[in-house]
């Protein structure tokens, strides 16, 4: 690591809380937390969570050009130390008392030219090695090779040497270097290679690298290039080597080194420093001049190329540890993931993190996982049994409803809410609607205004005529405005009040209300039909109920003293006390009965109260200029809020499509639109590129699913009722001569005539036979049993009598029974009519071909056909 004025930074290979600040002076770092009893009053802050503490300082090195830290460890903290005139000087920052470290600190190794130190490295496999890289000097060797075990020199050391070094002791000066490589050249950098530690790699002012074996010093293997600067090794990847020259970073592959493998973006001002990343494979940092961002190169998937045409893709970006001082150097750490130290040119110093670019994935089953350095992270929606359902994503809600085929049934339509959990109000209105409109009322409807799937509240109703009606168990004979017509009716069965027939009955609808404990809105509906004595029976049954409310008595109570009279004290009580009401049906009731005849605002603008119900209501007590005003509102309303409940009003027409998307985009729930708009009507509603859009996504879905077999069951539930979605045939027989298909063709052909290959079979005038291509007219195999052409109908499975023959043929109208289907073995490529080989392989285990030994009803999962010879 080489240092000049500029400070660099050196960390300690043993201790990962320590690093050396080296420029004109040696400065030993505790990194620790901030704040801690280790970290000193006087520490340095390095970040919000870390402080670095001076552990000491060593000032005798001047001229100190590069510095190197010992792989081992004991001796501790001893360092060598490169200077301007060549000598390594082996120095230490702490106080050791082993003999070893003794012996070692202040020997220097002396070459035998003064020149400048560039460079220096510690071999890793023998510790005492030190490679040390000079500058040119004549034909003297620039890379030295030093071994610090070895005794001093008795040669007598120049004076002029001692001068520069300073006064020291003879007997620790080393001049007899182990190897001397590199003759007449200078050495900028250099590093041994990890995967042999016998070899060395230099770079030379000559503009090359070389690779020197040092069990073999005369042979070398090199390359030319510029890039001869901060030649180092990819630590994780052992054969990738980077350097580089001004602006330009080359990666080189040792096995393939007559060229670099590619070339980093050129910087525009010359780099002063790379270094791999010790804790992240293929990650290289690099530092410019005067600059205060260092820039990161990931090579992490980058393959390395089979041939001299790929050029493969590194992901580039840009940190900036210190918004506004240029950073001098910086270290990574050795063994703190992404972690660095970075250093200014007036030694203030900062610990940085790199954090990773966060990639995403969003799996189909909502699980959410994501990398971040070496950790891998998963977020999966918490689906115990305390989970809220409202809380489930609705991925995972249309994944639930699937799996319990939500949306399948299409004779009692009202229970796919059932099957979607059966907590939705708006999917229980949904598919309660659509089970009357489909099934209760579809006679009706068809013999009024037409085909029944398009039919709502908003298009059924007409003029109708106003009648009184008195109420019903009230001492008071009071008339109210009630109205009634055929289409008034038809909307009361819409909302289910009412079941098909002349008269409106109200009280199964009551009864089912009770028996599912909704004690409140059976006795509002029972109110609204003028049946007050029913409505009072009604609470005070679910008072006494099990886990009843007794405050409905009470209620009771206060219905049964009612009065038509305006100023009574009763209406003045009840209009002012029933908005403390939290029960919404209670409120609407004193509403309703203390409300002037044609102003039900207070009960039709309730929104808590269910759509049908309020619908029902102003089918009941609204005329007919108010009842269309009333409808429509409601309708847009519905439409803007995304209701379901509206497709009541709207049915399933474009205002349904319309209101089904302001559903779908604040829900996301393309299945039940998709299952929704299925039944609507093919023409109108299924063409609408907003439908398709919402069927093909949960196609989609299905498939990311896996559920391969619950799309296959929702492609046929769609054909069925949408015929113009069936598919194409994707699977048929096709010619051997020419390769068209044969049954598209018999398919394609005109009936009317004979045509060729077409006559008419006996027994059977209406089918044809095919017994040559269509396309090439080239005749198409023979059945292996009767050697008849394919396309010929079966005439007899041996075993069967003329009776059963006749009754064969006669017994399926279609083109092409099962009998006369193609089938033949994939592995012998024998076959004939499927009625043939079925009958040959009840008995067989052997082709019937003659000479072919392939058991090919065994090798096929329909095998479990035992011949009878082997029962």
């Amino acid at each position: 690591m080489s240092s000049g004025y500029k400070p660099d930074i050196l960390w300690s290979p043993h201790h990962a809380d320590r690093y050396v600040i080296c420029d004109t002076e040696l400065s030993l770092y505790r990194i620790g937390p901030a704040g801690s009893s280790e970290t000193k009053a006087g520490a340095l802050p390095l970040s919000e969570e870390t402080a670095a503490t001076l552990l000491a300082i060593n000032s005798d090195t001047p001229y100190m050009k590069c510095v190197a830290w010992y792989p081992k460890q004991e001796p501790e903290c001893l360092l060598a130390v490169g200077q301007a005139n060549g000598r390594v000087v082996l120095t230490s920052l702490g106080q050791s008392h082993n003999s070893k470290c003794k012996e070692l600190v202040g020997k220097e190794l002396v070459p035998k030219h003064a020149r400048q130190c560039n460079t220096l490295a510690w071999n890793p496999g023998d510790s005492n090695w030190l490679a040390a890289g000079l500058d040119k000097h004549r034909a003297d060797f620039s890379v030295l090779i030093w071994d610090i075990s070895s005794k001093f020199s008795p040669e007598a050391v120049p004076a002029e040497k001692v001068r520069l070094s300073g006064d020291v002791d003879s007997g620790l000066v080393v001049t007899k270097p182990l190897y001397e490589l590199g003759q007449n050249d200078a050495c900028l950098s250099l590093c041994w290679l990890p995967r042999d530690h016998q070899k060395l790699l230099l770079a030379g002012m000559h503009r090359n690298l070389a690779i020197f074996d040092l069990r073999n010093t005369s042979q070398k293997t090199f390359v030319n290039t510029k890039a001869i600067q901060g030649v180092t090794v990819d630590p994780h990847f052992q054969d990738r080597v980077a350097s580089f020259f001004e602006g330009q970073v080359a990666i080189w592959d040792l096995r393939k080194f007559e060229k670099p493998v590619f070339t980093l973006t050129e910087q525009p001002k010359p780099l002063t420093k790379v270094a791999w990343c010790p804790t992240r494979m293929g990650l290289l940092a690099t530092l410019t001049r005067d600059s205060n961002i260092i820039r990161l190169y990931d090579m992490q998937h980058t393959p390395m190329p089979f041939g001299d045409e790929v050029e493969p893709t590194i992901i580039e970006r840009s940190v900036q540890p210190c918004s506004e001082s240029i950073i001098s150097s910086f270290a990574w750490h050795p063994s703190a993931q992404n972690r660095m130290v970075v250093v200014s040119p007036n030694r203030v110093m900062n610990d940085f993190t790199v954090f990773e670019r966060i990639s995403l994935a969003w799996s189909s089953t909502t699980a959410l996982m994501w990398a971040c350095g070496r950790h891998l992270y998963e977020c999966t929606e918490d689906a115990g049994q305390g989970v809220a359902a409202a809380e489930k994503d609705i991925a995972t809600k249309m994944r639930e409803r699937a799996q319990s085929h939500y949306g399948h049934d299409t004779v009692q339509v009202w229970r796919n809410h059932v099957l979607a959990g059966g907590d939705d109000p708006q999917l229980r209105s949904l598919w309660y609607t659509l089970h009357y409109i489909l099934h209760c009322s579809a006679a009706a409807l068809q013999e009024t205004i037409g085909p029944f799937k398009a039919y709502s509240v908003k298009v059924i109703l007409e003029c109708t005529t106003e009648t009184r009606r008195c109420w019903s168990g009230s001492d008071r004979q009071t008339d109210v405005p009630w109205y009634h017509s055929e289409e008034r009716s038809l909307a009361l069965q819409l909302c289910g009040w009412i079941s098909r027939g002349p008269d409106i009955d109200v009280e199964p609808f009551l009864k089912s209300l009770e028996q599912e404990g909704e004690w409140e809105r059976a006795a509002a509906v029972a109110l609204f039909n003028l049946d007050i004595r029913r409505a009072i029976q009604i609470l005070n049954k679910g008072a006494s109920a099990e886990k009843g409310d007794l405050n409905l008595n009470v209620v009771a109570m206060a219905l049964s003293g009612y009065t038509d009279e305006k100023n009574s004290l009763w209406r003045e009580m009840c209009s002012s006390l029933r908005l403390q009401l939290k029960k919404p049906y209670l409120c609407v009731m004193f509403a309703f009965l203390t409300s002037e005849p044609g102003a039900y605002d207070a009960v039709l603008y309730e929104s808590r109260v269910a759509v049908r119900d309020r619908v029902a209501f102003a089918c009941m007590f609204l005329n007919d200029a108010q009842l269309p005003r009333y409808i429509d509102k409601l309708a847009n309303e519905m439409k803007e809020a995304g209701n379901l409940e509206g497709i009541l009003l709207t049915g399933l027409t474009k205002d349904g499509v319309d209101l089904m998307e302001s559903y779908v985009d604040q829900t996301g729930d393309v299945q039940t639109a998709s299952f929704c708009m299925l039944k609507g009507s093919p023409g109108e509603v299924l063409k609408d590129p907003r439908v398709q859009c919402w069927i093909e996504n949960y196609r989609n879905l299905l498939d990311a699913w896996r559920f391969w077999h619950k799309r296959a069951e929702f492609d046929i539930h769609r054909s069925k009722l949408d015929s113009s979605s069936k598919p194409l045939a994707q699977v048929f027989v096709s010619c051997n001569f020419c390769g068209k298909s044969i049954s598209y063709s018999c398919s394609a052909m005109p009936h009317q005539g004979r045509g060729f290959s077409q006559y008419g079979v006996s027994g059977s005038p209406t089918k044809s036979k095919v017994t040559s291509c269509p396309g090439c007219r080239k005749p198409l195999p023979r059945c292996a049993l009767c050697l008849m052409n394919m396309g010929t109908p079966v005439s007899s499975c041996p075993g069967t009598g003329k009776a059963d023959e006749k009754a064969d043929l006669t017994r399926d109208k279609k083109l092409a029974q099962f009998n006369n289907w193609f089938t033949w073995c994939h592995n012998c490529r024998h076959g004939g009519h499927a009625g043939h080989m079925l009958s040959w392989f009840r008995d067989h285990s052997e082709c019937p071909v003659s000479a072919c030994t392939c058991k090919c009803m065994q090798l096929d999962t329909t095998g479990n056909l035992v011949p009878s010879d082997s029962v």
